[in-house]
């Protein structure tokens, strides 16, 4: 197959055989275009190419976003991370599981450590903050308010997706996932194709909430058969709603499998500005 022609301007209109009409961008399009972007980290960097000094600043945002995360979560302890909806509230089944097992992982020495959100983020923080553990938060910055929630001991905000979802993962030895929207699903599969692609180890993955998963699950099974993942893939997730259930699983998959020391946390530095999380030794 011949490679695409990349053109560096519109052909002619009176030569070419077909072509739709240019569009002309107006000066009002543009300046509200760079005022879109100038809001956030995020949409400069996304935006296509910028200027050579524009795109080293936004690199050293991104890295400034790393070195802030790594810096606030690294003497938090071993985490588990619960992934899930903002937009559930405190009175809906959802939220109260996600509560109970928040408290249940803490219960297990573990870190509970979410987006630092409401809805289902909230009440995992919240169950670990009732169960007296260590509850920790990795918020994200957006367009309209998103605050952290009240039950966290330490969080960080931060101005890139990406960076945010890379930190969520570092230090978790386990995922639970709620139901959500599309932020929930790709932090799932995001989890899934680094352990399928051997990136992570096999970490557990628990999905609960039963009556929000059926059509997912299906599409999983047409994935197997039309051979675009492998029974291997699926294996690698535990369905269930019963919390005794995650909790036997994770200490399977986590802590077994690992051998792992879950109060062992590397030692802060006060010179460096560096502070334990209280509670962690």
């Amino acid at each position: 197959m011949p490679a695409p022609i990349l053109l560096d301007q519109e052909p002619d209109p009176d030569t070419a055989k077909s072509s739709a009409p240019a569009t002309q961008v107006s000066p009002e399009e543009i300046q509200a275009d760079e005022q879109f972007c100038s809001k956030l980290e995020d949409r400069a960097l996304l935006s296509g190419p910028n200027r050579r000094l524009r795109d080293l600043q936004l690199l050293f945002s991104v890295a400034k976003d790393f070195i802030v995360g790594f810096r606030s979560l690294h003497f938090v302890g071993p985490c588990i991370t619960v992934f899930g909806s903002a937009r559930f509230a405190e009175d809906h089944p959802y939220y109260k599981l996600a509560r109970d097992m928040g408290a249940a992982i803490a219960k297990m020495g573990f870190t509970v450590l979410t987006g630092g959100g409401p809805g289902i983020m909230e009440a995992a923080n919240r169950g670990a903050k009732d169960a007296g553990g260590r509850s920790v938060g990795c918020n994200i910055r957006l367009p309209f308010e998103q605050s952290h929630n009240p039950y966290l001991d330490r969080w960080v905000t931060m101005e890139h997706f990406f960076v945010r979802k890379t930190l969520l993962i570092k230090y978790s030895y386990g995922f639970i996932i709620m139901p959500g929207g599309f932020g929930t699903m790709d932090e799932m599969f995001e989890a899934l194709t680094l352990i399928q692609t051997r990136k992570l180890k096999s970490f557990p993955i628990v999905i609960m909430g039963s009556d929000f998963w059926p059509e997912m699950r299906h599409f999983m099974e047409h994935m197997l058969k039309g051979a675009t993942i492998s029974s291997e893939d699926l294996d690698l997730i535990k369905w269930t709603d019963s919390v005794d259930e995650a909790v036997a699983h994770l200490q399977e998959k986590a802590v077994t499998q690992f051998g792992l020391r879950r109060y062992r946390v590397p030692q802060s530095s006060p010179l460096l500005g560096e502070k334990a999380l209280e509670g962690v030794h």
